[in-house]
């Protein structure tokens, strides 16, 4: 899957913003993400056996061996090339730069986005699903955390003007074409995420416990809940039951350009992440109500896992003049020489 040594190569890939489905992929769900027109650049000149990159946003250079064993005793960023080294193993390393335009620690998948750069330009050659799976195994390996696939397949299967309806029980993906005449911006609340120090092992913890009393939780219904013994475990469990829902029924507001209703599934999703899930911060939760008390606002939730980072607002057009208007845009690729 991984060529040999070549001319350099250049390699972008989007990041990503969740418009609902959060805390779902990884319990085999539903979630409806976009690639935005914000990402990551990597180019690389292959050669040696090290991988060193420099970076436009970091101090600290990336210098990692092919043979790199342990990715997580690594500091920082450099952790995350070095999980996508120890996944791909590539015949040789090379010397190269990364550049973004992503704010880091805002929840629009800064890491996943590099991830997947770094593997389209270390040579991988392979589908947009196995792209993604490769790199969520280098971001547990990296970063320790059990994270989903969402984000990497959201910027590696991305299709410009549509969300990506994905189906994360079997990884399947279904453009969804966001309608003409709404904006879809992204604020942040002025705290930055972090996976790896934030409860997201213990959440997916908790939803593991509450399937293994009443089945996959993608299949289970409200009233399933009353056989989960711990009220904790019954309450995430809860979240992600009727989040699945409201994936679904935000999709289908979309397809009839029903934007008050897909607003208000944003909001309903923001307080079960508040009250059931317990992934939001004081932060978060001001910036939503102070959004969806402005005219032109539909709705707006926080997005990503939560602790922090960005909310995300579907809006008419024009009616913030803050944060970063997010255009649906296409998935990663090789940039042409």
């Amino acid at each position: 899957m991984i060529p040999g040594p070549g001319r350099s190569i250049t390699a972008f890939a989007p990041g990503r913003v969740n418009l609902i489905g959060d805390h779902t992929d990884y319990t085999g769900g539903w979630a409806l993400p976009m690639a935005i027109q914000l990402g990551t650049t990597v180019t690389l000149a292959p050669g040696g056996d090290r991988v060193r990159l420099s970076s436009s946003v970091e101090t600290a250079t990336a210098d990692v061996g092919v043979d790199v064993v342990d990715p997580a005793a690594e500091d920082g960023w450099v952790r995350y090339v070095a999980g996508v080294v120890a996944e791909l193993r590539p015949p040789s390393g090379g010397v190269g730069n990364v550049t973004t335009s992503l704010p880091i620690g805002a929840g629009l998948s800064s890491s996943a986005a590099l991830e997947v750069a770094l593997a389209l330009a270390l040579g991988f050659t392979g589908t947009p699903l196995e792209l993604a799976m490769t790199c969520q195994r280098a971001e547990q390996r990296a970063s320790g955390v059990p994270c989903g696939l969402m984000d990497q397949l959201a910027s590696a299967a991305g299709v410009e003007g549509h969300a990506l309806l994905l189906d994360c029980a079997t990884n399947s993906v279904e453009p969804v074409r966001v309608p003409e005449g709404c904006e879809v911006v992204a604020v942040h609340s002025g705290r930055a995420r972090t996976l790896a120090d934030s409860d997201y092992a213990e959440r997916r913890r908790q939803c593991e416990a509450a399937a293994a009393e009443i089945g996959p939780l993608r299949d289970a219904t409200v009233a399933d809940l009353k056989a989960v013994v711990d009220p904790t475990d019954r309450r995430r469990a809860h979240h992600v039951i009727t989040e699945n829902g409201r994936v679904l029924a935000f999709v289908d507001a979309l397809k009839s350009g029903d934007l008050e209703e897909a607003g208000a599934l944003m909001v309903q999703s923001h307080e079960s992440l508040k009250v059931d899930f317990a992934v939001s911060t004081p932060g978060l939760d001001e910036l939503v109500a102070d959004l969806i008390s402005r005219r032109g606002v539909h709705g707006a939730r926080l997005t990503g896992a939560g602790f922090g980072g960005c909310v995300v607002a579907l809006t008419e057009p024009g009616v913030l003049d803050l944060g970063w208007r997010l255009t649906p845009s296409g998935g990663a690729h090789v940039v042409p020489a």
